[in-house]
């Protein structure tokens, strides 16, 4: 895909969600991923969002509670990538994906010792 690709897209083109469920996983995503998932009903989602709100319809009460649920637990995998980002030399990494992997917990260990000091 090229890169002006959506997010979305580009999960929609990679078939994420059957790939999901055949490893039995499931994400949670931001409101971005909205109607990602639109399996039958019956099905077990494999990305969890929040609700948008619109114009006429403001979010319920339960809503807003489930959106700051959701929140709580994607925060601190968004702190880590942000954190993450500060480590300039992933934007140059051009290797091999298990290479990368190891690169990126050995700079999260790294990140998490630097914060918590």
């Amino acid at each position: 895909m090229c890169s002006c690709t959506s997010e979305i897209t580009a999960c929609r083109h990679d078939q994420l969600t059957a790939k999901l469920r055949a490893a039995g996983l499931g994400a949670i995503a931001d409101l971005g991923f909205v109607g990602l998932d639109d399996s039958s009903p019956d099905a077990d989602l494999a990305v969890i969002t929040g609700y948008k709100a619109a114009r006429n319809r403001p979010l319920t009460r339960g809503q807003k509670l489930s959106n700051t649920a959701l929140a709580a637990v994607r925060a601190p995998v968004e702190h880590g990538f942000a954190h993450l980002k500060n480590w300039r030399v992933l934007g140059k990494v051009r290797t091999d994906p298990t290479w990368a992997t190891a690169l990126v917990r050995s700079l999260l260990v790294l990140t998490n010792r630097e914060v918590s000091r």
